[in-house]
This record gives structure tokens, C-alpha cells and sequence, in this order.
């Protein structure tokens, strides 16, 4: 975290943001797709410059079909990871008795810099890393607390080599 925001330190998220309430959240809209749902925000802490990351979770209607923008860098996790230098996604595949064991649910978790569009301070690379690796924390706490299969084939660890 302190890659991406430059502090160790961060303001606490509302009650309702935790990974617990926001699969709940996902379990109650299901079958319908969504987009932008938060999970969590998180903010540097008052008295320091403003920053805000926004942890968000869609159901989406399949898989992955449209190559990545030039922006992102593809990873080997789930059914597709893609990382920027202010922004990362996980998409996966769930199957879970909380969602009656349907075909794969296609979730994605966005990690991402809530704000106007700048240029990264810092090394690029360091940058999609640490967002590639908090989208893979949040992913597989979503997969976990779903019940995922297998935990949606997300790995222990992040993946951070290219595709």
C-alpha cells in the first residue's frame, strides 16, 4: 500500500466496507451483472496529501472476451488479471453453494487511484506490481468468503510475471 499512496498509515473505511459485507452484497444481486461496487475505500490519513483507492467488486455477464487496453499488462491469475500503474483487475470464475452451484459466476475485483487521470509518480513497474497484488489480496478474500471452488483457481500468492 505504501507504494501506491506513499503512506503506512490510512484513515479507517466505514462499518459497511469489509470484504464480508461486499459478498453479501454480491450474493444478494446475483444472477445480474453490476458495476462498481465498493468493497472498500481507502484513505491516506487526514493532514497528509489526499488520496483515495477504491476497492470495488461486478458480477460480470462471462469471461474476458476483448483483448486488454494497451494501458494494462495481462497476468496469469484467475480467468484474467490486467495491472497499470494506477489501476488492477482480477477476473474469476466461482462456483459456490452460496450461489446454488450455478455455471461459473464471472467476478471482477478493480483496484483503483479514484481520481483525475495523472502521470504515476514512482517506478512503473513497482506500481502495477503493488496494484496487482492488492487486487489478488481482495480477489481471493472474495473467493474465500464466497466459498469458491478450488478459491476460483486464484493462487496462494500473486503472479506478477507478464502473460
Amino acid at each position: 500500500m505504501k507504494v501506491i499512496t506513499g503512506s503506512s498509515r490510512f484513515e479507517a473505511s466505514a462499518d459497511e466496507y469489509t470484504v464480508k459485507q461486499a459478498t453479501a452484497d454480491l450474493i444478494e444481486a446475483y444472477p445480474l451483472a453490476t458495476v462498481n461496487n465498493d468493497i472498500c475505500r481507502i484513505y491516506t490519513p487526514r493532514g497528509t496529501p489526499d488520496f483515495d483507492l477504491r476497492v470495488t467488486w461486478d458480477l460480470a455477464d462471462g469471461p474476458p472476451t476483448s483483448d486488454s487496453a494497451p494501458e494494462f499488462t495481462e497476468l496469469k491469475m484467475g480467468e484474467l488479471a490486467v495491472t497499470a500503474a494506477d489501476k488492477a483487475y482480477v477476473f474469476f470464475a466461482c462456483q459456490s453453494k452460496k450461489l446454488g452451484f450455478p455455471p461459473d459466476v464471472h467476478v471482477v475485483i478493480g483496484v483503483r487511484h479514484w481520481a483525475m487521470p495523472t502521470e504515476p509518480e514512482g517506478d512503473i513497474q513497482e506500481l502495477k506490481d503493488a496494484y496487482a497484488t492488492v487486487a489478488h489480496s481482495f480477489s481471493l478474500a472474495m473467493a474465500k468468503e464466497l466459498g469458491c471452488a478450488n478459491n476460483a483457481g486464484l493462487p496462494a500468492k500473486p503472479v506478477l510475471d507478464p502473460a
